[in-house]
């Protein structure tokens, strides 16, 4: 994998991205085809429900679960880094964040961490604010 930055920290999941979602598209644009031009309206219709049922399902699913454990993992590890570097405990100042804001503090190299987070603190940064603000990107190459 490429050296991870600000512009190419987004990643997809080739199987689902880019095999499952485009034959599901397919077949549900099929589906809604047929709805609107065979004699079976009702059938195709309860056809494409299905279709637009499985897409919708599998993106929520597939997402929800990964995203909210790597979420707890995020937030365990900024509190160690935060716990490592200054002795105290992070949770003391993390309810003054939005999770945008914490999951952006990830990519922030140590030496930079506890700035950012001042700063963040004092301007009320984004996320995508802080994310720009990083001069030395730690990349997060193990993220779902």
């Amino acid at each position: 994998m490429k050296t991870q930055s600000y512009k190419n920290h987004v990643r997809f999941y080739p199987p689902h991205h880019f095999v499952y979602y485009p034959i599901l598209i397919v077949f549900m644009l099929f589906a809604i085809y047929f709805a609107f031009t065979t004699a079976e309206k009702l059938l195709w219709g309860f056809i494409t429900v299905i279709f637009i049922f499985l897409f919708c399902l599998a993106f929520m699913l597939r997402q929800h679960y990964a995203l909210i454990l790597q979420n707890r993992i995020v937030k365990l590890e900024l509190r160690y880094r935060y716990f490592v570097l200054t002795g105290t405990r992070f949770e003391t100042i993390e309810y003054k964040f939005t999770e945008d804001q914490l999951f952006a503090f990830r990519f922030a190299s140590d030496t930079e961490f506890l700035s950012l987070i001042d700063r963040a603190l004092a301007e009320n940064l984004s996320g995508d604010a802080i994310k720009q603000a990083i001069v030395n990107w730690k990349g997060d190459y193990n993220r779902v």
